[in-house]
């Protein structure tokens, strides 16, 4: 039976002042080694270099222990990665639990977690040119693992056309030319994302997710440090910067995509990071 809302309590006021309780302190984590990461950066040789063109998609490899830079070249655009486990396309980006662990954006110093039952680093923010931005008088801040990715089935049930050029459609079609699998077998593995280079947050009032124009200028970039042998796939949203609601009247620019290699010895004492100790027995 229906039931009737309960009254605010007498002591609503007390409840609602309970201090908040990070549920992971930063301190808890192993601290990653950027010393190692910053000697890393001062030697490496850039092996390979590709562009990602405006509203769509490309997927590459980059091995344990390489750079990844992804990088604004042109104008302000924003970008959908996934990542994957070069070897093993089930273990992925867990954007869920990377974004419990160091907060609703990233920078330099927060790593990309994969998820269970490995849940390990996949990669290393070791340098982000937009570090500056901070969080913003709207409590915005940039390279969110917040939001999804722009779709064609939230479209649809919004009334949309169908819409290929979204991000979900752009990383299933690289995938699919990346390994060949059919496109049904490749869109499971396509995931929650890491938004680069997008400016976002929740609305005070309603806490509802908001997008506001990208701060990012040509020249701006994101290094990823591999800690496991990684496939990627990265789109060129077709919301441009994301300064508005509409894909009509974006203007969308490509995107940078560089992989450095480590200069010998710079890596030395150095092992990809070993899948999460726990023996999967779950109590049984």
């Amino acid at each position: 039976m229906p039931t009737e809302p309960r009254p605010e309590p007498a002591d609503a006021a007390e409840r609602r002042a309970a201090p908040p309780v990070v549920c992971y302190p930063p301190e808890c984590l192993p601290a990653p080694p950027m010393a190692l990461y910053d000697g890393l950066r001062a030697g490496m040789t850039r092996v390979a270099q590709l562009e990602i063109p405006a509203r769509d998609a490309r997927a590459f490899r980059v091995p344990a222990g390489h750079v990844l830079r992804i990088s604004c070249t042109q104008g302000p655009q924003v970008g959908d990665l996934n990542l994957w486990n070069a070897h093993d396309l089930s273990e992925r980006f867990y954007s869920g639990k990377t974004r419990a662990l160091h907060g609703t954006h990233v920078t330099t110093g927060d790593r990309l977690w994969s998820g269970f039952p490995p849940l390990r680093p996949m990669a290393t923010v070791i340098a982000d040119s937009l570090g500056w931005y901070g969080f913003d008088a709207d409590g915005a801040g940039v390279h969110d693992v917040i939001g999804t990715r722009c779709d064609p089935y939230t479209n649809a049930r919004l009334g949309g056309a169908p819409f290929h050029r979204c991000c979900h459609s752009n990383l299933i079609r690289a995938l699919v030319a990346e390994t060949g699998l059919a496109p049904d077998a490749a869109e499971p593995h396509v995931h929650d994302v890491l938004n680069v280079f997008m400016c976002t947050g929740f609305t005070r009032d309603s806490h509802r997710y908001f997008t506001k124009a990208s701060p990012v200028r040509p020249g701006d970039h994101l290094d990823l440090f591999a800690e496991i042998d990684l496939l990627c796939a990265l789109s060129a949203c077709p919301w441009g910067d994301c300064s508005g609601n509409s894909t009509d009247h974006a203007r969308c620019h490509p995107l940078g995509v560089e992989i450095f290699a480590p200069a010998p010895g710079a890596l030395d004492g150095w092992t990809p990071p070993e899948p999460a100790p726990y023996d999967r027995s779950h109590g049984l």
